[in-house]
């Protein structure tokens, strides 16, 4: 299969694998960004057929810019939604965003008379505020009115909630799916990438002096790109999910991969753990840290055996997606050796 396709938020981290894939198998792409100005930098670190790939400028929070984004495109990938470093000041500043960015993206395709929308939601909308610790599966929502959940979990349980109940209501004609994917990490194409990547950064640079009791599951970005593009070809998907991850890791576990793999490159990799209280003291002062304090000791399994039995995907071998994440930081310069 191969048309023409909408990919939102096309100066991310997963928009450009998904670009990147969809247009080597044929496909036309729109994309959006907030701001035309970057669409020079974009093309030329995503190297494709330009010819096959337009742009057009549009935000979450306006309507300007989507009718032109979607008019032609049978198929919408929605990635677009926002993700910082740091916890906001308040829940709404992520939240509002990531539920209006999914209720405009749909109205608008369903205009457009796009026949397909694969929302990139995330494995915060499954596995938070259990009481129990177990494997979560697509089954799981987050509760969101559980204690210590932090801004973008809310953010995106609420945008994958509202945009499921849009569809309930006006979405006839129109397929719906999501994928809910892990910690995401693989190779850089720019220096602006993903805030998941952040914590294998840190282990790399020296600027954590332990690993501190947190871990994620982890997925690949070209396996997840893979996924996307599976979730838009793929027949008869309509009101799945799909969890887009592998096996969880504590970051103890990425710190000795890290160092096994990469020798005298990771030397400043810690060696040594990091207690509780001493991260909760140095969340103080570090809003990216305050954000996973919750996490400290808990571990959050997800099952991803249904997006294998249903289409075929897996993702990597994680040491594999953590080293070649490592390796693209080097060769960027993000991180000094």
């Amino acid at each position: 299969m191969a048309g023409k396709v909408l990919v939102t938020g096309g100066s991310g981290y997963i928009a450009g694998f998904l670009i990147r894939q969809l247009i080597d198998e044929g496909w036309t792409v729109n994309t959006t960004v907030r701001s035309l100005k970057r669409e020079a930098e974009v093309r030329g670190w995503l190297g494709v057929d330009n010819a096959k790939l337009h742009f057009f400028a549009a935000d979450l929070e306006n309507d300007a810019g989507w009718a032109e984004a979607m008019a032609g495109c049978s198929h919408v990938a929605h990635v677009a939604s926002p993700f910082p470093a740091g916890a906001p000041k308040n829940d709404d500043e992520l939240v509002i965003p990531a539920r209006e960015g999914v209720l405009r993206a749909l109205r608008f395709a369903k205009d457009a008379g796009v026949e397909r929308f694969v929302l990139t939601s995330s494995v915060a909308a499954i596995a938070y505020g259990h009481p129990e610790q177990r494997a979560y599966t697509e089954a799981d929502w987050t509760d969101v009115n559980a204690p210590k959940i932090g801004a973008y979990i809310k953010s995106k349980t609420i945008a994958e909630r509202t945009g499921r109940d849009w569809m309930a209501e006006h979405g006839a004609g129109m397929e719906f799916c999501s994928v809910n994917p892990s910690a995401v990490l693989g190779p850089l194409l720019s220096d602006d990438f993903s805030t998941s990547i952040l914590f294998v950064q840190r282990l790399m640079d020296g600027s954590v002096p332990g690993c501190p009791r947190i871990g994620f599951a982890v997925v690949d970005v070209r396996d997840l790109a893979d996924l996307h593009v599976k979730a838009l070809e793929t027949p008869g998907l309509d009101g799945e999910r799909f969890i887009a991850a592998g096996k969880f890791l504590w970051m103890r576990e990425v710190a000795d991969i890290l160092r096994n793999a990469l020798g005298p490159q990771a030397k400043k990799v810690p060696t040594r753990n990091i207690p509780d209280f001493v991260v909760r003291i140095i969340a103080l002062f570090d809003g990216s840290i305050r954000q996973v304090t919750g996490e400290l000791g808990r571990r959050r399994d997800v099952d991803a055996s249904h997006a294998l039995e249903r289409l075929g995907w897996k993702t990597r071998d994680e040491a594999e997606s953590i080293v070649d994440t490592a390796r693209s930081l080097i060769e960027r310069g993000i991180v000094k050796l």
